[in-house]
C-alpha cells in the first residue's frame, strides 16, 4: 500500500517538476550575452577565420582530414577536382560548403583561398585556375547533391583515368 501511495505521489508531482523545465519568459541572459550574436554571414570575419569556423572542425587546421571521421584530405589534393568534369561544381555543392552559414561572396572567397597554390590545394592546382565568383557560388549551391559518396567516387574515377595520383586519405590512395 505504501508503494502505491508513493507511486501516485510521484505521478502527481511529475507535471510540476516538468513545468519547472520551461524557461521563465522574464529570464535575463547571462552577463556578457546581453546582445544578440551577429550571424556569421554578417560578421565580416577574415577568410582564415571562416575556415576555422566552417571547415576545420572536420578537415582539421591543416586540411589533412580524418579517415576515421570520413573526412577527406584537402591538403595538396583538393585542386585535382578542378581538373575533372563536374569537380568545380562538386566543391561548391559539398554539403559542408553549400549549407554553411557563409554568404555566397564569403563562400567564393573561402574556396578561392583554399585553392591557392600556397594554400590547401598546393601543387594539386591546375595551371589555369578561374576563381569562383559570388554569382557562380549562388547558382551552384542552390542545386542539392543527392548522393555525395557516389558523386565523389565518380570524380575520383575520372582523376584516375587522367593519371592523377589519389592521395585523399580515404583509402583510395594510389602512388
Amino acid at each position: 500500500m505504501r508503494a502505491l501511495i508513493i507511486g501516485l505521489a510521484c505521478v502527481m508531482v511529475a507535471p510540476l517538476a516538468m513545468a519547472r523545465a520551461i524557461p521563465n519568459p522574464d529570464q535575463r541572459p547571462a552577463p556578457g550575452n546581453e546582445q544578440q550574436q551577429t550571424p556569421i554571414a554578417q560578421a565580416r570575419y577574415s577568410t582564415p577565420v571562416n575556415y576555422q569556423l566552417q571547415c576545420a572542425g572536420c578537415h582539421l587546421d591543416d586540411g589533412e582530414g580524418s579517415r576515421a571521421n570520413d573526412t577527406p584530405r584537402m591538403k595538396d589534393f583538393v585542386g585535382h577536382f578542378l581538373k575533372v568534369e563536374g569537380g568545380r561544381e562538386f566543391l561548391v555543392r559539398v554539403p559542408g560548403m553549400s549549407q554553411s552559414a557563409l554568404s555566397d561572396a564569403q563562400l567564393a572567397d573561402l574556396l578561392n583561398w583554399l585553392l591557392r597554390e600556397d594554400g590547401m590545394a598546393g601543387k594539386s592546382m591546375p595551371a589555369h585556375y578561374q576563381p569562383y565568383s559570388a554569382d557562380e557560388v549562388a547558382r551552384l549551391r542552390k542545386v542539392s547533391m543527392l548522393n555525395l559518396p557516389d558523386t565523389r567516387a565518380h570524380l575520383i574515377e575520372q582523376m584516375r583515368a587522367l593519371g592523377i595520383p589519389i592521395k585523399d586519405g580515404m583509402g583510395n590512395d594510389t602512388p
